[in-house]
């Protein structure tokens, strides 16, 4: 069987898109899809208001852990995935800025690649320990997230 390339990673740097599918491609690869969250400068959730910036925090090994176990599950649901990058940044990052990255590699388009990215961000949404805080000229909040664990997750 042979060995499709993973990366996790959670990290204060920025991510270069180009240099992160060239590690998670082979020469099989011709469709890849990435989804890159982003701070917004506007939030329409509850009273509109501005962001200045987003606090990120985590617990990384626990995180590592949690977004390993992601790329295990796209694996199992769609086997033709090749390559796979999952990156969370933490620290203070203004508006505007690339925060987190789901990208999922096959050989073509349609065996599942687009789903499988969706995955795997709203997988990253529901169980890696992530918090973050709002700050904006108003002050800041710590937004709360609706994941609750349960039992061995």
């Amino acid at each position: 069987m042979m060995k499709y390339p993973t990366i996790i990673q959670v990290t204060d740097c920025g991510f270069d898109l180009d240099s992160i599918l060239a590690k998670i491609s082979l020469p099989t690869t011709g469709a890849s899809v990435a989804f890159t969250g982003i701070v917004r400068g506007v939030t329409q959730r509850g009273k509109p208001h501005t962001t200045d910036l987003l606090e990120y925090e985590t617990y990384q090994s626990m995180a590592e852990e949690k977004m390993y176990q992601i790329s295990m599950e796209i694996r199992e649901r769609w086997p033709s995935v090749e390559g796979i990058a999952i990156i969370q940044r933490i620290g203070r990052l203004g508006a505007g800025t690339p925060t987190t990255l789901i990208a999922c590699n096959a050989a073509h388009r349609d065996t599942g690649v687009f789903e499988a990215a969706r995955y795997g961000i709203d997988r990253l949404k529901e169980i890696v320990p992530v918090w973050k805080k709002e700050i904006g000229p108003d002050g800041s909040e710590w937004i709360e997230g609706t994941y609750r664990a349960k039992p061995g997750e």
